[in-house]
């Protein structure tokens, strides 16, 4: 279960403010403050290898979409680079991407390879990107595996810092790695040639960039980055994996959170 914490709230529900509007903005007030922190317990971490010179993308990268508004899915969108040489250069794809998405097919040893659009579903099973019953089955099928998303990882942004906390591990040899992923929420690309040429796709949470925390090894642990390493240009949000295996070798997810990092702003009081 994912536990959430609102470091330094600090508000005081036994004074009387006079009228509803007037907590109203003591709560957005306080909460502005104290930053924002991950809220739901997720069922599934859906990884979209996704292009945009690939025309057979764009209804995967609309249902990713979609399954960004469950409170209960961390959709991520991870572009690729190896169709660029059709004809136009994905903006958004990291090299470390496609290497992510061949690593995941030597784990399962696919003999078909790599494609897009293709989702790898907690780390262990993968489907058709645009097949939303595919993607059901295989959240369903990776459920099999009690050490799927068993982790109740916290990550919250104060103080200008993120951090990540991790209990003790729920079975003996459990471990794994620790990634922060910033990740931009929506954006819109204007596509000049290529397979897409002439179409405007919005591409939703696509990760920008891989960061590793560190190990765990089963004993409860914390870890901290400043937020300005976190927050660059475009980034609004920010996703942790817990996760068996290595780089090289991914195994199943073992936890994972997202929070927002836009900050809360007060609301006028009106009278």
């Amino acid at each position: 279960m994912l536990s959430v914490e609102v470091a330094g709230l600090g508000l005081n529900w036994s004074i009387w403010m006079g009228s509803c509007c007037q907590m109203a903005v003591l709560m957005a007030v306080a909460l502005a403050g104290a930053g924002q922190a991950a809220s739901a317990e997720p069922r599934a971490v859906i990884e979209l290898f996704t292009s945009q010179g690939c025309s057979s993308c764009p209804p995967a990268d609309a249902l990713l979409g979609k399954l960004a508004h469950d409170p209960n899915v961390i959709a991520l969108s991870l572009p690729i680079d190896y169709w660029d040489y059709i004809g136009w250069k994905d903006t958004l794809a990291l090299p470390g991407h496609a290497n992510r998405q061949k690593a995941y097919s030597r784990v399962r040893g696919d003999r078909a390879g790599v494609y897009t659009p293709q989702a790898i579903v907690n780390g262990a099973a993968q489907a058709l990107g645009s097949d939303a019953t595919d993607i059901e089955h295989a959240i369903t099928q990776t459920h099999h595996n009690a050490e799927t998303l068993s982790i109740p990882l916290s990550l919250s942004t104060a103080d200008d810092r993120v951090t990540v906390n991790a209990p003790a591990a729920k079975a003996p040899d459990e471990h794994g790695e620790v990634w922060l992923c910033p990740v931009s929420s929506a954006v819109e690309v204007a596509i000049g040639r290529g397979e897409n040429h002439g179409r405007t796709i919005t591409y939703h949470n696509a990760v920008r960039r891989w960061i590793k925390l560190g190990e765990w090894n089963g004993t409860p642990a914390t870890w901290t980055v400043p937020l300005k390493e976190v927050k660059t240009a475009g980034v609004d949000a920010v996703a942790v994996l817990l996760q068996s295996g290595t780089a090289a070798r991914p195994g199943p997810m073992l936890g994972a959170a997202m929070t927002s990092l836009q900050v809360a702003q007060p609301i006028a009081a009106s009278r």
